[in-house]
């Protein structure tokens, strides 16, 4: 039994996108009763702990859907391939997965892996092994033999960091069923990406449309849904019409995909915040300012037809590519919200209901995660203030009043344990800049000093 919790005077978002109410709500391990049921709930429970939220949201806790917990923040693909060793991975994603939960996130979808750490931790997180997020996650990335977004690092067959090649139909089926076995919730498709020379801005479609027909009508066969990594018009279009439950980014849309995304209602995940953090920031890290105004014209302009999708009733999650250096574990689960409000022109409630109730397809639950609804798992954040009104509070260092999981209150205030490096887990570079004689020794071309 959990401790039976009652909070009180708390501004109530219930994780649909409705307007919030002041009121009470009371769970144990499951949410009981909401609003006046809830304190005729509490009142014969003289072990009832109560909490006075005057001034905070109560809402369902946040879910990321798109979120590399087995990464650990690598600062470029050499270091995420050749750097990362499988039990320690295993390890520190377990570090990982609580800064992640302290952020107020309860439920997280990790498409892809490094080796199996994230099935392994979403495993020992169900078993109580270690304290997380409740997940569902996918095996390797399947990428064709032409490559990915890690370029000449991709082998032309084998595995390496999160993905694995497949040459042929029979190398797709072969895979997929071999992650089955593995015990994956989901099979990721890297439908497109980069290649040297190439004319085409942003990323080119490696997949084509029998391919990727074939891969879904493959994972379909086994119970399992399938998702895509998609940053052109032709691989959102091919990925919708060939069935895919779930489109990772869906940027750069045409009218011909954003009909076949309409016309299939597939849900889309955006993950603008790694481009947002990136294009806002990106002078405080040295970020290349032409890169900045790439992902910065990524977010204007994928976002209009993004907006046209979600009008056309395509449901919109919240996902943040954490993980990578740019994105840290427990700093911008937040970030999308501000994205899909201030880019996107959503309300704050239709924001709030695209990082709950929505984000539960990932999970394969909705309708049954990211609610505050009697009968449903008591997965509730207490936010200071009204984040109706200014989703960014999600984001203040002090924000999180109260953080439960299954009912269970989540330690926000004892500060983890501060991490050490680990040897060779990093790459460094020798210097910013070439050690040339005129940058160091000050000599001109004519073999003076200067």
């Amino acid at each position: 039994m959990r401790e039976p919790i009652l909070i009180e005077n708390g501004l109530l978002f219930d994780g649909t996108g409705a307007p919030g109410e002041i009121g009470p709500i009371a769970f144990d391990g499951t949410i009981q009763a909401v609003g006046p049921a809830a304190l005729d709930w509490a009142k014969d429970r003289a072990a009832i702990r109560r909490i006075d939220a005057t001034g905070m949201t109560v809402m369902p806790g946040l879910i990321d859907a798109h979120c590399h917990i087995s990464f650990d923040e690598p600062h470029s693909n050499d270091e995420l391939f050749f750097h990362r060793r499988e039990g320690l991975a295993a390890i520190v994603s377990t570090y990982n997965a609580r800064k992640v939960l302290r952020a107020g996130v309860t439920s997280l979808f990790d498409a892809d892996s490094i080796f199996s750490v994230s099935l392994d931790l979403r495993d020992a997180i169900e078993a109580g092994i270690v304290e997380g997020p409740r997940m569902t996650c996918g095996g390797n990335a399947l990428f064709t033999s032409v490559g990915g977004t890690a370029g000449m690092l991709v082998p032309d067959e084998g595995s390496i960091g999160y993905l694995k090649v497949t040459r042929t139909r029979d190398e797709i089926v072969t895979e997929i069923r071999r992650q089955a076995k593995r015990g994956v919730d989901w099979i990721k498709i890297h439908v497109t990406g980069l290649i040297p020379r190439q004319k085409a801005a942003g990323e080119i479609q490696v997949w084509n449309l029998d391919e990727l027909k074939l891969a879904a009508d493959t994972a379909h066969e086994l119970g399992l849904p399938i998702v895509g990594h998609c940053r052109n018009a032709s691989s959102t279009r091919d990925s919708a019409i060939a069935g895919f439950d779930l489109i990772l980014h869906a940027t750069f849309m045409d009218d011909a995909a954003l009909g076949a995304v309409v016309d299939r209602k597939v849900p889309i995940v955006p993950t603008l915040t790694f481009q947002a953090v990136l294009a806002e920031h990106g002078d405080k890290i040295g970020a290349n300012p032409e890169l900045r105004e790439i992902f910065r014209r990524e977010i204007t302009e994928g976002g209009r037809a993004l907006r046209l999708a979600y009008d056309a009733g395509v449901p919109l999650l919240c996902g943040t590519e954490s993980g990578f250096s740019i994105t840290p574990y427990g700093e911008w689960h937040w970030r999308e919200l501000q994205v899909l409000v201030d880019d996107l022109g959503l309300t704050p409630l239709q924001a709030m209901a695209c990082a709950t109730s929505e984000g539960a397809r990932a999970l394969g639950r909705h309708g049954q995660l990211g609610l505050l609804r009697a009968g449903l798992p008591a997965d509730v954040i207490v936010v200071r203030g009204d984040v109706t009104r200014d989703v960014t509070l999600l984001g203040r260092p002090d924000g999180m009043a109260y953080v439960f999981k299954d009912g269970v209150r989540v330690d926000t205030e004892t500060p983890l344990r501060q991490r050490g490096p680990l040897p060779s887990w990093r790459v460094s570079a020798y210097s910013a800049k070439a050690a040339t004689r005129e940058g160091t020794l000050g000599w001109t071309r004519a073999g003076e000093q200067q």
